[in-house]
């Protein structure tokens, strides 16, 4: 199983998502603001900002807090801090490549922090470009096989736009280019078939595959990264063995 996909399901697993409630609602706030900074309040003419409440409406955010964060985005609501993107790279415990991307107010504090995790744990921060050629924009549906077969599924997805099935053991995963994400989630929801993320991110071309010590240390870097809180995504192309993860588990 790739990279991003095991992270998503260790998360999952562990109930980081649920405990990590607050600082979630946080990073889609952010998102949402900014989106609608960039590209205007109107969510139809918008498709970031369209996907960003979709992500917030998905976990339950209240909608007065959805409004609010594209009210201060558009600048009908005064206040909140003044957020850029940027994007880091590097590499983790064997060579691992890995992808940060943050939302902050202060680019020197955020850099020295990201840089002190990659070091604390294995990594090191390298140059832009040095490993975002490894990887692929895509859009990523996944869902457990007990909500659907495959067969129903590939038929709706591969209708709908989908480029891929995939088979990642307890789930399924379905890609799409960015472009046709929206419309693949759409025939997925008319069906009432219950994802367990939907969202468009980095996927790795290829993967590394990682012994019991260093795989350990792997998901140590990635904990801390994301729950810097300047951090909003963090991608990566390991692959953990089930035996190893079972071990770990333990």
């Amino acid at each position: 199983m790739s990279g991003h996909s095991k992270w998503s399901t260790i998360k999952r697993k562990k109930g980081a998502i649920d405990s990590a409630r607050g600082k979630l609602f946080t990073k889609l706030i952010k998102e949402v603001t900014l989106a609608a900074r960039l590209g205007g309040g109107d969510m139809e003419g918008n498709a970031r900002l369209r996907t960003a409440v979709l992500a917030a409406k998905e976990v339950n955010m209240p909608k007065d807090n959805i409004e609010r964060a594209i009210k201060k985005g558009t600048g009908e609501l005064e206040g909140g801090a003044a957020y850029e993107e940027v994007t880091y790279e590097g590499y983790g415990p064997a060579g691992v490549a890995v992808i940060v991307e943050v939302m902050t107010d202060n680019k020197n504090r955020t850099v020295a922090e990201i840089r002190h995790i990659f070091s604390k744990h294995g990594g090191n921060l390298g140059e832009n470009g040095c490993v975002s050629w490894m990887f692929d924009k895509k859009g990523s549906i996944v869902l457990d096989k007990k909500t659907v077969g495959e067969d129903a599924l590939m038929e709706v997805a591969l209708e709908a736009g989908a480029e891929d099935v995939r088979d990642q053991e307890t789930e399924w995963e379905v890609i799409t280019d960015p472009a046709a994400f929206e419309a693949v989630k759409k025939a997925i929801d008319d069906k009432k078939w219950k994802y367990l993320e939907a969202r468009v991110g980095m996927i790795p071309q290829n993967t590394i595959r990682m012994e019991a010590g260093k795989a350990e240390q792997m998901l140590k870097l990635m904990e801390k990264l994301e729950d810097n809180d300047d951090v909003q995504n963090v991608y990566a192309n390991f692959d953990i063995p089930d035996e190893i993860m079972e071990k770990l588990n333990a």
